[in-house]
């Protein structure tokens, strides 16, 4: 049996750089940033972390019934809306008589991160422990778990972005989570591919959040190879940049709807773009060795095979592009030697790492390219690196001459993403 042709037919972004298609994308076009210094109280205010966040997306008007946001950590809400907005653009209707799919064939495959923890949530639990200054851990059993929330944990498990879209939603075709930190967006969009491509399910809602901007993800940010503090931290993060200094963390959630060709175009839906093809691999790292780039050129290699296409037909390529050295030159080096001089955008330019959100997002970025027929500039990138030899989009966007696309993503655990569309 041959296989479907997988679509999109609608995007829903939440960013720090807008919360609707038009906004978003006004803001990738002038260029703006989405940087700044996080909203979290410090007693020094010279300590506060740079950062991006999403502004404010009232999830009560998406989440029914409203008692439901108690248990849905803010990854979770932004999750949520996301996919909602996705079927909006669509045209998708999931509730009522008339509902656009059977709800068994309707699946999610949804990229989640560690969800940090809500200080606001935990302090009175552990100030009941606390005895003359110290903490006495054998009233953690008898003083301090009086204080939690009985369903805390539903706010906090991974697999809950998920869970509660397909509850929302009515989706009861195929369902899984995937935490893959900046791969797992672009992994998610992948199975969601294949459900749709094998035929277990006509329409799947696919994407990733993440809250990186959380005060615990701020405590351990030593982890995350951060940029220096800057006094304007809107000129970080620096991909491809001769100048480039490391990453910053933030906040975001991007959902798709994927359908049949058939399926959507039956029931006369738009459709931004084909999925031609896509590859997953891993570049397995060892103790402090660090991937070399060759799972991101294997990937790109895989990717236009399985799409049937060269590298002559690639219009651009949308690149992780996190602004650290080693990262930023790896994948440089892989799109130099797999496509030549290529138009290269990083979007992370504008809003910073998103962890498991930040796919999603710059796949939103990229849909959109394709869509307007215009490739996005890359902010902060004044002058590319000498060991970063690719074609940077920057200053003022370009137009995009091919209607086709690569997406990159990779972890620093060596796995790499790609994913091919068409218009």
């Amino acid at each position: 049996m041959p296989q479907k042709e997988a679509v999109i037919t609608g995007l829903g972004v939440l960013s720090p750089i807008g919360n609707d298609n038009v906004t978003f994308w006004d803001s990738l076009i002038s260029g703006k940033s989405g940087v700044g210094f996080l909203h979290i109280d410090t007693e020094n205010e010279a300590l506060r972390p740079m950062g991006s966040e999403v502004g404010d997306f009232q999830a009560k008007n998406y989440i029914k019934p409203r008692k439901n946001i108690k248990v849905m950590s803010r990854d979770i809400q932004m999750a949520f809306v996301s996919a909602c907005l996705a079927c909006s653009d669509a045209g998708l209707v999931t509730e009522g008589e008339n509902v656009s799919t059977d709800p068994g064939r309707f699946g999610v495959v949804f990229g989640s991160d560690l969800i940090g923890a809500e200080v606001d949530m935990q302090i009175d639990t552990f100030r009941a422990g606390i005895e003359n200054g110290h903490y006495v851990f054998s009233k953690w059993g008898t003083d301090a778990m009086r204080h939690i929330f009985p369903l805390w944990m539903l706010k906090f498990l991974p697999n809950m972005p998920a869970c509660q879209i397909c509850i929302g939603l009515d989706a009861r075709g195929p369902s899984n989570s995937i935490t893959l930190c900046r791969g797992s967006s672009l992994a998610a969009i992948i199975e969601a591919a294949r459900h749709i491509q094998s035929g277990r399910a006509d329409v799947m809602i696919a994407g990733g959040c993440g809250n990186r901007a959380n005060q615990d993800f701020q405590s351990r940010i030593n982890s995350y190879l951060p940029a220096p503090r800057r006094e304007d931290p809107s000129t970080l993060p620096r991909p491809f940049d001769a100048d480039r200094c490391g990453n910053v963390l933030g906040e975001g959630s991007g959902a798709f709807v994927l359908e049949s060709r058939e399926f959507a175009e039956a029931r006369g839906a738009r459709i931004y773009a084909a999925i031609r093809g896509y590859a997953e691999l891993n570049e397995p790292t060892l103790h402090d060795t660090r991937p070399t780039g060759l799972a991101i050129e294997r990937s790109i290699e895989l990717t236009l095979q399985r799409s049937g296409r060269s590298a002559a037909d690639v219009g651009f390529v949308n690149a992780d592009g996190l602004g650290t050295l080693h990262d930023d030159r790896i994948e440089a080096e892989a799109v130099r030697k797999m496509l030549g001089d290529v138009p290269v955008s990083a979007t992370k330019g504008n809003f910073g790492d998103l962890g498991s959100g930040t796919g999603a997002v710059e796949l939103a970025a990229a849909v959109l390219a394709l869509h307007y027929g215009i490739i996005p500039p890359t902010r902060n990138h004044d002058r590319t690196a000498a060991d970063c030899p690719i074609n940077v989009v920057h200053r003022t966007p370009e137009k995009l001459n091919k209607k086709s696309l690569i997406k990159l993503n990779q972890t620093r655990m060596g796995r790499a993403f790609a994913l091919m569309l068409e218009e």
